[in-house]
């Protein structure tokens, strides 16, 4: 069976109901082949499908493979079980990071406000034995902060000779690997380079954070919990600030669904607590979310920033005019008849192969969350969501202290090397092998 926009001559992308025995990653983890199994092994029996992410499964090596079953519930818990165990050399600061996105549907699901399901969630968490729950918006901030950055000097630096523009932006794994593995020369030199939020949460947790509490990166087990199943491939590539001292920024991957089947399954008597701070503060701070709808805005955010900075425009409400279609809109700022700038926002594997841009930059409606038993989206469920995101408070990147504080504190100021090394990335340029976690998208 060849998948609908598949870019191979053969392919064998399976859908759950083509063969679900095939189509699932089933390697057995550590804790299995130890015959270790602990109190928790029931809220660890969900497999991941292969066709819940963007990958084909003959696309992925049998390395991978192994690498993207360790992506699941069943060495979460291996490590809950080592740390109820005397031999304390085996225990780990176990620490979650929950995507802004994640929040609405558990809200939505268990019919909460979607402060009462964070406190609920980390609750949960907290009664397995997680140690501290985080939220990923502060490492959003610092992507959108870098990538405003970037397209302001990109703007400046664009001639005919050594075009810098268009930029291309965004944090989807699936994208930024087409990009690599099948667009790649001239379009890799134009992505954006700031890294994910995902990969800044990794840097903060194993490196901040880390030295904060006088701990060694590995001593410390970080699970991220987002919506979206490429974020589980996006964790295998070592490009974090810990990696060269042999420490993954983020050890698991589980999606919104994943956590929720276990929230179902398990007795366990949950009592509701705030959600930590990298900071170690005491008073629980607001939710808060950037501007945009069911993403973290990342085109209004560089619009508004590129108009004050390159053309002294304040910018208010962004318009979008739409295009081809609704997932395929423009935003323009125009002057005495003279467009300044032109943005495109492009959502959609079909809009990407209309335009070579996609500027989707996280979603509600990852299939890790808000699917049907059948693997259909919830659309009653995905509209209730909507509405819980829409009313969480917005806040600009620039406003947060704890940012400009963590420039300072940790990366030595705004345009320090550190900035470079923690908060941005590399993309493999035309001509160079691909490594063993190579796969087609």
């Amino acid at each position: 069976m060849k998948c609908e926009h598949c870019t191979r001559k053969e392919c064998s992308k399976k859908t759950k109901t083509d063969d679900q025995e095939n189509a699932s990653v089933d390697v057995p983890s550590p804790a299995q082949e130890n015959g270790e199994k602990g109190e928790f092994h029931k809220l660890a029996d969900a497999k991941i499908f292969l066709s819940d992410c963007l990958a084909c499964d003959s696309c992925v090596s049998a390395e991978e493979g192994i690498q993207v079953s360790q992506q699941n519930a069943k060495d979460f818990f291996q490590v809950l079980n080592l740390n109820k165990k005397c031999d304390t050399s085996e225990h780990k600061v176990l620490a979650v990071s929950l995507c802004p996105q994640s929040l609405p549907y558990f809200a939505a699901k268990f019919s909460l406000s979607v402060t009462d399901a964070s406190r609920r969630l980390c609750g949960f968490l907290k009664s397995l034995g997680v140690h501290y729950v985080f939220d990923t918006t502060i490492a959003a901030d610092f992507s959108i902060l870098e990538s405003q950055k970037e397209f302001v000097r990109r703007f400046r630096q664009h001639n005919e000779e050594e075009p810098a523009l268009p930029m291309l932006t965004s944090a989807c794994p699936g994208w930024v690997r087409y990009a690599e593995r099948v667009l790649g020369h001239p379009v890799t030199p134009h992505l954006c380079t700031a890294k994910s939020p995902q990969q800044i949460m990794g840097s903060l947790v194993k490196d901040y954070f880390a030295r904060r509490q006088n701990l060694s990166p590995d001593k410390i087990f970080h699970v991220i919990v987002a919506p979206c199943y490429d974020k589980k491939l996006e964790a295998l590539q070592e490009d974090v600030l810990t990696a060269s001292r042999g420490s993954r920024g983020t050890d698991c991957v589980l999606t919104s669904g994943e956590i929720a089947q276990m929230m179902e399954q398990s007795d366990v008597s949950v009592r509701e607590a705030a959600l930590d701070t990298l900071f170690g503060d005491v008073k629980e701070e607001e939710l808060r979310r950037h501007d945009g709808a069911g993403s973290d805005g990342y085109l209004a955010h560089i619009f508004r920033h590129a108009a004050k900075e390159l053309f002294n425009e304040d910018v208010g409400e962004v318009t979008y005019r739409a295009l081809r279609n609704k997932d395929f809109q423009e935003v323009t700022l125009e002057k005495s008849g003279e467009v300044l700038l032109r943005f495109a926002a492009a959502y959609g594997f079909r809009n990407i192969q209309n335009v070579v841009l996609k500027l989707k930059k996280g979603c509600l409606n990852g299939r890790g969350q808000a699917q049907t038993a059948d693997g259909r989206t919830d659309k009653a469920l995905l509209q209730k969501m909507k509405g819980i995101y829409a009313d969480i408070p917005v806040q600009l990147p620039e406003a947060s202290t704890h940012v400009q504080e963590l420039y300072q504190e940790w990366l030595d100021g705004t345009d320090s090397p550190r900035v470079q090394e923690a908060l941005h990335t590399a993309y493999q340029g035309p001509g160079q092998p691909a490594d063993s976690r190579d796969i087609k998208w």
